[in-house]
């Protein structure tokens, strides 16, 4: 039974009743740390706020990201089932591997940090920090960290974003972005950010440091105002 393996069932088909069912196929893949698959990359889910695992879940299901495994998984499961996961993995922790220094230049490195500290107003690329957060753990309720996650990861999420085989709810902000950067950019902001080491608390900010330079688009998160 497919769906079985997919956080719908145990493996005898019935209904997963408990939470440690429930996400035993998501650690099959994710394990705790993020995993290198023949397929890509899967990133870790503990630590990240419940917002943006849940908007991602939702992502999937309504056909705005793809990834065979994972349209399947959630394509029948409600608002409400995907929140209870969320919250599950936001609250869960697990050590972060040491980030994986790639040889690079000075001014890759350079332009990276530039890009992810003070973003380039001339091409109208607003800093990582400034919606990511000033430690780029995060940002409550919805905003992912962005330290910890590999150069290939970061780089494959920016295309897919340019290319529009991952897109998020209206407003897409990271859209936007992903266009305004060249090909030398993506991989500059990429390496500078696999290179960082994760902060002693790792643990999403509880509001931005700054006003968000623009708006992004989210679907209705259970639990917060709207």
């Amino acid at each position: 039974m497919v769906l079985a393996s997919c956080g719908v069932g145990t493996a005898l088909g019935a209904p997963a009743d408990t939470m440690e069912q429930r996400v035993a196929p998501c650690l099959a893949c994710h394990g705790e740390t993020g995993a290198d698959l023949e397929s890509g990359y899967a990133p870790r889910l503990h630590g990240k706020p419940a917002g943006y695992l849940f908007n991602q879940l939702v992502n999937f299901r309504e056909g705005r990201r793809y990834n065979h495994a994972m349209n399947l998984m959630v394509a029948h499961l409600s608002d409400a089932y995907l929140w209870e996961m969320s919250e599950f993995f936001a609250e869960a922790e697990a050590p972060y591997a040491d980030p994986v220094t790639t040889p690079a230049g000075s001014e890759t490195l350079r332009r990276g940090r530039q890009l992810a500290t003070e973003g380039d107003a001339a091409l109208n690329i607003p800093s990582c920090q400034s919606c990511h957060g000033e430690r780029l753990t995060g940002v409550e309720p919805n905003t992912p960290g962005l330290v910890g996650l590999p150069r290939f990861y970061i780089m494959a999420q920016l295309g897919a974003w340019r290319a529009g085989t991952r897109r998020a709810a209206e407003p897409d902000c990271m859209h936007d972005i992903a266009n305004s950067l060249s090909g030398s950019d993506t991989q500059a902001v990429a390496t500078w950010l696999a290179s960082q080491p994760v902060p002693e608390d790792p643990s999403p900010a509880q509001e931005p440091a700054v006003e968000p330079p623009m708006e992004c688009g989210s679907v209705n998160l259970p639990g917060y105002e709207q």
